[in-house]
């Protein structure tokens, strides 16, 4: 764990947590960790406080705002269980099922058809399991 000192958290890493929670869920959050071994813990912990403390946390864009980001780079680096996981987390901040297809539309053109299509299929399934 990145801390202070050796026992205690640092601020950012329990911002990151706190944001982590609230974009991908507890049962996420959960799950990782208990799923997080000796050698994936420091990069689980590495992610929680650089990504969701420090970035995430930053005042200059809304969450949703970095969710249609993140979509449209994860499309573009054709990471679909990130993309899986960041669509669930689009959801929960806000964003439309119309917004997460335009965005998906926009990256056909800027990414290229088939990262799109492999994206639009990976949404779609998230898209239903939420709906039921």
């Amino acid at each position: 764990m990145t801390t202070s000192d050796a026992s205690t958290p640092s601020a950012t890493l329990e911002r990151g947590d706190a944001m982590r929670r609230r974009v991908l869920g507890d049962a996420h959050v959960e799950r990782s960790r208990t799923n997080a071994t000796d050698f994936t813990r420091p990069l689980q912990e590495l992610v929680t406080e650089y990504c969701w403390g420090a970035i995430w946390n930053r005042p200059g864009l809304e969450l949703r705002d970095r969710s249609l980001i993140n979509l449209a780079m994860l499309t573009a680096l054709g990471k679909m269980d990130e993309l899986e996981l960041h669509v669930r987390g689009a959801v929960r901040n806000g964003l439309t099922q119309e917004e997460i297809q335009e965005v998906l539309l926009q990256t056909a053109i800027y990414c290229g058809v088939p990262a799109a299509l492999d994206a639009t299929r990976h949404a779609q399934a998230v898209l239903n399991d939420i709906n039921g």
